[in-house]
C-alpha cells in the first residue's frame, strides 16, 4: 500500500509525466496570453416577509412574557449550562435553544428575545408559548391548515392549535402511514416535517430536554432532568434537585427588583455540580465557548452568500478584463481575489471548531461532508491561482452552491455523536482523502462549463484569443482531475484497510465500494482519453469532464440517499430521482450546440 501511494503522489511532483507536461503547457499558454487582447461577450446571469395575524385572534401573552423578559446577559450564563440531549452528547443550552428557534420557527429571534431568552421563557411560562404563533408551516401546506383549522395565510401557528379540545393530536392520523414507509411522497414529508417541529417544541415546553443533574458516580455517565427525579435518590441529587425551579423564579422575581444575585448562585450552584459530578463527560469551558461562538455566527450558512457575491463579483469583473485589459480592473479582481482568500480562511476556522466542539474530524455525516467537499473546492480552487483567476471566480462560486445544498431542509446541521463504526482514526485518514477529492472533480465540473461556454461564444474574429483561454482552462481541468483520481483511489485502498478492520474483509461490493470505483475508472478514461484519437481535443475533454462527474454524484448522492448498504451512516432523506434525468437532457442538448457551433468555426 505504501509503494502505491508512493508511487501515485510521485505523479503529481516527478518531472517527466503528463501532470508535469501540462504545467510547462499552461505556463506557455499564459505567456502568448500576455500579448493578446481578446474580446468576449459572455451574459451572466444568475418576498419580504409579512406575517399575518388574524383579526379575530387577539395573542394577549406576549406582553406578559415580554414583561418577564431576562436581560441577555443573563439569559447567556444561562445558555453555557450543559445538557445532555437524547443521543448522549453533552453540548451547551445555548445549541439547543439555537436549533429550535431555527428549525421551529425558522428565525434567529423571536419578537426581539434571542434564542436563550425564549427558552428561559419558555422553561418559565410553558402555559404561554401553548398560545404564541411559533410553528413555522410552509408556503402552499394548505392541507395542513386545513387539517388544524387555521387561516390559509397564517405563516405560523400556534402549538395549541395542533390539538383538539380532548387533547388528541390532530395529524396523528396521517403519520402513521407517513412514518411506515422509506418512500414518502410529498404530502407525507410535509407532515413529518410539522410534526419534528412539534416534537422538538414539546420537548422544550415539557421541561424533558435539560438533562442537567449528571447522576453521581454513574458507569454510563447518564444525567437526569429535573422532572425525570421523582423519588430520593440518596445522593447529592436530593439536594440539587429544586435548583432549578427555584432558578426560574429567582428570574421572575428579579425581572421586577433587577437583582439576579440569588438565580446567579443558583445558576453556579448548578454548574459546580456538574463539573463535580459529569467532569468525565462535561465539555471544557474552552469548548462551550466556542461552540457558543459556532451557533451565534453560523459561519458556514453565511459563508454560502459570502462565497456567492465575491464568487460572482470576481466572475463578472474576471470577463469585463477579458474585454479590456485595464488596470484598475486588474485591481478589481485582485482586490476580490484577497477577499475569496480571507473567506476561506474562516471557513478553515469553521471546520476547525467544529473539530474541536465535536471532538471528531468534520466529516461524519451528510452535512459535514458537504462543507467539507466546498473547503476542499476552495483549497484546490485557490491552489490554482496564480494559473488562472477565471478558475478562482468558478470555483468560488460551486462552493457557494455547495455550502446552499449543505443548508437545505433535508440535511441536519447539528453536532451528533459519532457512530460506533465511525469512533475510528479511519475517519480522519480514509473519509479525509476521498471526500476531499470531490473538491477537484467539482473544480474540473465547473472549469468543463466555463470551457463549453467560451466555446459557445467564439467567433472567427476571437478565434485563436479564445482558444488560448480554452487550453489554459482545459490544462488547469486536467490537472484538477489528475489530483481528484489520485485521491480517489488512494482513499479507495484505505477504505478497504479501514473495512478489514470494521468488518474483517477488504472489499465486499458494497454500492459505496463499487461506485467509488466505477469512479476511478470513468475518470482514469477521461484522462487517458487522448490516446484515442476519436476522443482528442479540447470539446471532447471538457465534455467529458462534465459528464463523468455524474459518477461522483452517484457515489455520494445516489449510495447515501437512494441505495442502501454499509455506509448509510451519512444518509439522508431520499431525494426524487427525475432531477437528474432533467440535469442530464439540458446538458446533453447545451453540449450538442456547443459542438456544432464550435465544428463549424474550427473548419473556417
Amino acid at each position: 500500500y505504501f509503494l502505491l501511494f508512493f508511487a501515485m503522489m510521485a505523479i503529481l511532483f516527478v518531472k517527466n509525466t503528463r501532470f508535469a507536461d501540462i504545467k510547462r503547457k499552461l505556463e506557455e499558454v499564459k505567456n502568448k496570453k500576455s500579448k493578446l487582447l481578446s474580446i468576449l461577450l459572455l451574459l451572466f446571469c444568475f418576498s419580504g416577509f409579512s406575517q399575518h395575524q388574524n383579526n379575530h385572534v387577539k395573542f394577549n401573552y406576549l406582553d406578559s412574557i415580554l414583561a418577564y423578559k431576562v436581560p441577555e446577559a443573563q439569559a447567556e450564563k444561562f445558555g453555557r449550562l450543559v445538557i445532555q440531549d437524547d443521543g448522549g452528547r453533552m453540548k451547551p443550552i445555548n445549541t439547543f435553544s439555537s436549533e429550535l428557534l431555527r428549525k421551529v420557527s425558522k428565525r434567529e429571534t423571536y419578537e426581539g428575545l434571542n434564542s436563550d431568552q425564549v427558552f428561559i421563557s419558555m422553561s418559565q411560562f410553558p402555559a404561554a408559548w401553548f398560545e404564541l404563533p411559533l410553528i413555522y408551516i410552509k408556503k402552499g401546506n394548505d392541507s395542513i391548515r386545513k387539517i388544524i383549522g387555521v387561516n390559509p395565510e397564517d405563516k405560523y401557528v400556534t402549538f395549541k392549535s395542533l390539538f383538539d379540545k380532548m387533547g388528541n393530536y390532530k395529524l396523528s392520523p396521517y403519520l402513521d402511514d407517513a412514518y411506515k414507509t422509506n418512500t414518502p411522497n410529498q404530502f407525507q414529508k410535509e407532515f413529518i416535517e410539522v410534526d419534528k417541529k412539534v416534537n422538538l417544541l414539546n420537548s422544550a415546553l415539557s421541561g424533558n430536554i435539560l438533562k442537567i443533574f449528571p447522576i453521581p458516580n454513574d458507569k454510563n455517565n447518564k444525567w437526569l432532568s429535573f422532572l425525570e427525579i421523582d423519588h430520593p435518590m440518596g445522593n447529592d441529587l436530593d439536594s440539587i434537585k429544586n435548583a432549578l425551579p427555584y432558578y426560574f423564579d429567582a428570574l421572575a422575581k428579579a425581572a421586577k427588583t433587577n437583582d439576579y444575585t440569588l438565580a446567579n448562585t443558583m445558576l453556579l450552584g448548578m454548574e459546580n455540580y456538574q463539573k463535580k459530578y459529569g467532569k468525565a463527560v462535561r465539555p471544557s469551558e474552552d469548548q462551550i465557548s466556542s461552540e457558543i461562538l459556532l451557533n451565534k455566527y453560523d459561519v458556514f450558512k453565511n459563508l454560502f452568500w459570502m462565497y456567492m457575491l465575491a464568487g460572482s463579483l470576481m466572475l463578472i469583473m474576471v470577463i469585463i478584463n477579458i474585454f479590456f485589459n485595464n488596470k484598475l480592473i486588474r485591481i478589481t479582481v485582485n482586490t476580490f481575489h484577497v477577499i475569496v482568500g480571507l473567506l476561506f480562511a474562516f471557513h478553515t476556522l469553521g471546520l476547525i471548531a467544529r473539530w474541536y466542539v465535536s471532538g471528531h474530524a468534520p466529516w461524519s455525516n451528510a452535512y459535514e461532508s458537504m462543507i467539507y467537499v466546498a473547503w476542499a473546492t476552495m483549497f484546490f480552487t485557490l491552489a490554482f491561482d496564480r494559473k488562472s483567476k477565471l478558475t478562482v471566480a468558478s470555483g468560488t462560486f460551486v462552493a457557494s452552491m455547495i455550502l446552499m445544498v449543505a443548508h437545505l431542509n433535508w440535511l441536519d446541521p447539528s453536532i451528533a455523536n459519532l457512530q460506533p463504526v465511525l469512533n475510528s482514526y479511519w475517519l480522519m485518514i480514509h473519509v479525509a482523502v476521498i471526500v476531499a477529492s470531490y473538491g477537484p472533480f467539482t473544480l474540473g465540473m465547473v472549469l468543463g462549463l466555463v470551457a463549453l461556454l467560451l466555446m459557445l461564444f467564439t467567433n472567427e474574429s476571437n478565434k485563436e484569443k479564445m482558444t488560448l483561454h480554452i487550453k489554459e482552462i482545459t490544462y488547469i481541468n486536467e490537472m484538477a482531475l489528475t489530483i481528484g483520481l489520485v485521491m480517489l483511489t488512494i482513499g479507495n485502498f484505505l477504505g478497504g484497510q479501514w473495512a478489514n478492520e470494521s468488518w474483517g474483509r477488504y472489499w465486499g461490493w458494497d454500492p459505496k465500494e463499487t461506485w467509488a470505483l466505477i469512479s476511478i475508472m470513468v475518470y482514469a478514461f477521461v484522462i487517458h482519453a487522448r490516446f484515442v484519437p476519436a476522443f482528442r481535443g479540447l470539446f471532447s475533454f471538457n465534455f467529458m469532464s462534465v459528464l463523468a462527474f455524474a459518477s461522483i454524484l452517484m457515489t455520494y448522492f445516489g449510495v447515501n440517499f437512494h441505495l442502501t448498504g454499509m455506509h448509510s451512516y451519512a444518509s439522508g432523506e431520499k431525494q426524487n430521482v427525475i432531477i437528474y434525468l432533467y440535469i442530464f437532457i439540458t446538458y446533453m442538448v447545451f453540449s450538442t450546440l456547443v459542438y456544432l457551433k464550435y465544428r463549424k468555426i474550427l473548419k473556417k
